[in-house]
């Protein structure tokens, strides 16, 4: 014979369980745990709590929340969470959400449109109080979906005009040019810049900020390539015609971000060019395995966790009812030199 297993399901002891179980009413039991015990007598009392005791009876926070018009619970749209400077954002916003008291929902869109269009739906079906957004790259009309909802959000490591809303970031030109002043500094006079697609505001800022730079020192060249889907094969053939065709110069690799920085050491490898002697290399992003890599790779560092808690700081303050006119928030990077320049 089969023996038939049943379906097992979760069940939780609710109000009504616990007035039956201690055969009261469940405006008694309710009184009881919205702290009016004081209305109660002190045999009521006891029954009650040792109903809750046996039966294990917990309050759904959710609901009561909810009906109190709050969720205490936090948003966070992720492009790409492996992405080193997600996690440490991620880190930041999770330090004020724990210290204040809410709970972050942490949504990773894998850099999907229809992924961050469904989290947003899922957010919002939580009934969210606020949700900070690391949005995918967007191109013109992609940021539509923002403005359907009906909660405060912070935009972070992106800028969207047409929507007026705070967003906390990298004060990029002030980066580049740090990271610029280092490589005049050492003599590096031929710059190929490495970047993911341009999509992003924040990129294409970077790309066009050492743009003006070089423009401004007729001592220094740069090419860019950008390369849709980051794999260190198709950086093989830009980075062997950009130390051909520089022979002779002192050449540096500038990278956009760390996803950038990280293929093109790996293609750098692949080719056995050695980092410092050979070719420069310096990233915007400073990930920990930076440091491992050839003697160290030179890095414009974002202050990442401070930009989380600054995102989450200001969302708080919008679900408190701040109503100051959106905010584009800037901090500022620390070079870090290492053996690759």
């Amino acid at each position: 014979m089969k023996s038939i297993q049943k379906k097992q399901t979760k069940t939780f002891a609710t109000i009504s369980d616990v007035a039956k179980h201690a055969q009261v009413g469940r405006t008694s039991v309710s009184r009881y745990l919205n702290g009016e015990q004081d209305k109660l007598s002190e045999a009521l009392r006891e029954k009650i709590a040792e109903a809750i005791s046996h039966l294990g009876f917990r309050p759904n926070l959710s609901a009561r929340k909810l009906k109190a018009g709050e969720s205490r619970l936090i948003g966070l749209l992720l492009a790409d969470v492996k992405n080193p400077f997600s996690i440490d954002v991620l880190q930041g916003i999770e330090h004020v959400c724990r210290r204040d008291g809410y709970m972050l929902m942490v949504c990773n869109t894998d850099n999907r449109l229809d992924q961050q269009q469904r989290y947003l739906e899922l957010l919002e079906d939580h009934r969210v109080d606020g949700i900070i957004v690391n949005a995918l790259g967007m191109e013109s009309g992609h940021f539509n979906s923002f403005h359907r909802i009906n909660c405060p959000f912070v935009l972070v490591d992106r800028v969207d005009p047409s929507l007026s809303v705070d967003s906390v970031g990298l004060d990029n030109s002030a980066a580049v040019e740090l990271a610029c002043n280092h490589l005049l500094e050492k003599n590096y006079e031929a710059i190929l810049v490495v970047t993911q697609p341009m999509t992003i505001d924040t990129r294409r800022d970077r790309v066009e900020a050492l743009k003006t730079f070089v423009g401004q020192h007729k001592e220094m060249s740069c090419n860019v390539v950008e390369v849709d889907s980051m794999d260190e094969d198709k950086l093989l053939e830009p980075i062997t015609s950009f130390i051909q065709s520089n022979r002779g110069l002192k050449k540096a690799i500038f990278c956009t971000n760390g996803v950038a920085t990280m293929f093109s050491a790996k293609a750098l490898n692949k080719l056995d060019i050695h980092l410092g002697d050979q070719v420069g290399l310096l990233s915007i992003d400073d990930p920990e395995w930076a440091q491992l890599v050839g003697g160290g790779i030179t890095a414009i560092r974002q202050p990442t966790r401070e930009i989380g808690e600054t995102a989450c700081k200001r969302l708080l303050s919008r679900i408190q009812g701040n109503e100051e006119p959106a905010k584009h928030i800037k901090l500022h990077a620390e070079l870090v030199v290492r053996h690759s320049t």
